[in-house]
């Protein structure tokens, strides 16, 4: 299986997870999903009062350079982590 099946089986998976992940570990998914999507973040990040929306933006930004195949390498490896518990 290539690269992106693998991303995109990743990602179906990581929605039937036993266990609800931490917070941490949720953006830490949501910045190496997004990164391995789109690439690097792009526009302003949200407002002061967007707390969520502020800490994507910024989980995403760190992974800023980090190439597309990096990120859903990092992305697989993280939903089969998480689904052996």
């Amino acid at each position: 299986m290539d690269l992106k099946a693998q991303f995109v089986a990743a990602a179906a998976r990581s929605k039937t997870l036993a266990a609800r992940p931490s917070n941490e570990v949720l953006l830490q998914l949501y910045a190496l999903y997004k990164q391995g999507s789109e690439g690097d973040v792009t526009g302003e990040a949200p407002g002061f009062f967007d707390l969520v929306g502020q800490a994507k933006y910024d989980a995403w930004e760190k992974n800023k350079g980090m190439t597309k195949d990096a990120a859903m390498k990092a992305y697989v490896e993280l939903v089969d982590r998480l689904a052996k518990g």
